[in-house]
């Protein structure tokens, strides 16, 4: 068997967040990130669980709680972001008429 290739927090938050932006499934994500569906998979799921933020191994991935509110705003405003542009885009298609 290979070893295992380990990844860090940031890269693992990363391709979460691409996953998300990108809007493609889970496994057009993995493959151009060049990496395994379930490790993408298992990814998206931990971060989910723990407000948007891939926690690695449960340890702190913060250094203060207002890093961790920080991260938490920015997944917020993030989510914000993307309700607006699909409302935008919904207002377009209505405005063709």
């Amino acid at each position: 068997m290979g070893t295992k290739k380990q990844y860090s927090a940031e890269f693992k938050q990363d391709a979460v967040n691409y996953y998300y932006s990108s809007g493609k499934s889970i496994k057009e994500a993995a493959e151009d990130l060049k990496i395994s569906t379930t490790g993408l998979n298992n990814w998206i799921q931990n971060a989910k669980k723990n407000d948007g933020v891939v926690n690695h191994r449960g340890s702190g991935n913060y250094s203060s709680d207002a890093e961790k509110e920080i991260a938490r705003l920015k997944k917020e405003l993030r989510d914000k972001e993307d309700a607006l542009e699909i409302l935008k885009k919904a207002i377009g298609i209505l405005n063709k008429d």
